[in-house]
């Protein structure tokens, strides 16, 4: 390994390790039965957990690489145009997922809104208006003011797997596809804990689901790095992050049962077709990988 090559290595290990180490350690906590088994006390542990990638990217910019915090882009806006793709992006492959999931018949649209009454049944409340006011307002929710509440939380993530890890990761040699699958494979490893301890994206498979969510969280990764290196500015994948969690419940609310590690939301097996033709399509018109006088491979 030449000398400068071991020089921009330098950096990533010293995030990867602040990064996984804190996080980690935050998450364990949730081994404690008193927090692993409150759903509120879960939240109030994992949420903080959020700012964690960025606090670190914030922190060896500043210390260790002794440059500006304007390095992870959190000082421009970017090209206006890609905040219109980050937030509608996230609807839209999240119903590509739902349609798919009902054509391959993993699942069923239900109109009786099953899973909001049972969860009210379970909860011991009747809800005071028709269930589809309430799902209404949910998916209206996850289309307006959702994604911007959810920026607070995502930019945190967004600084470290999109402003710091990424160009450190072309600066030290990859090129924008490596780059890319690379940084979106660790952040979806990094989520392992609460996977194994508390279920996230699939609560029914919490061993195969690391390995499922680091496989969705790489392709997805290659969706928010490009927003982030075509648009000039983390601010745009922070809001296609925030996007996603805003709209991500929207499957239960309407479909029937299903296994989420199969079909019904975008993580799942058919929800990574969406994404997979979006990619095909970015590299297919030019777009991937993205040419820029920065000097990106």
């Amino acid at each position: 390994m030449r000398p400068e090559t071991a020089i921009a290595f330098r950096p990533l290990a010293a995030f990867l390790g602040l990064t996984f180490g804190l996080t980690w350690a935050l998450s364990a906590t949730l081994w404690i039965p008193a927090v692993g088994g409150s759903r509120i006390l879960a939240l109030v542990v994992v949420t903080p957990g959020m700012w964690i990638p960025g606090l670190c990217a914030l922190l060896l910019t500043r210390f260790q690489l002794c440059e500006s915090w304007r390095t992870t882009t959190l000082d421009r806006l970017g090209q206006k145009r890609y905040y219109l793709w980050a937030w509608l992006l996230p609807p839209a492959g999240t119903l590509a997922s739902m349609l798919l999931t009902v054509g391959f018949g993993v699942a069923r649209f239900d109109p009786d809104f099953t899973w909001l009454r049972e969860h009210g049944e379970k909860a011991g409340t009747s809800l005071p208006l028709p269930a589809w006011v309430f799902v209404g307002a949910e998916a209206l929710m996850g289309l307006t003011l959702g994604p911007l509440f959810n920026m607070l939380f995502t930019v945190g993530e967004e600084i470290g797997w999109r402003g710091f890890l990424l160009p450190r990761l072309l600066r030290a040699g990859f090129g924008q596809w490596s780059a890319l699958l690379l940084s979106g494979a660790i952040w979806g490893l990094w989520h392992a804990p609460v996977i194994l301890l508390l279920g996230h994206n699939y609560p029914d498979h919490p061993y195969l689901g690391v390995l499922l969510n680091t496989a969705c969280f790489t392709l997805l990764g290659v969706i928010f790095g490009w927003l982030q290196l075509a648009s000039g500015s983390v601010w745009v994948s922070t809001l296609a992050h925030a996007s996603c969690n805003a709209i991500a419940g929207i499957p239960f609310l309407l479909l029937t049962k299903f296994d989420t590690a199969v079909g019904g939301t975008f993580t799942s097996l058919v929800g990574w077709i969406p994404m997979m033709a979006f990619i095909g399509w970015l590299w297919w018109s030019g777009r991937l990988p993205v040419v820029k006088e920065a000097g990106f491979k």
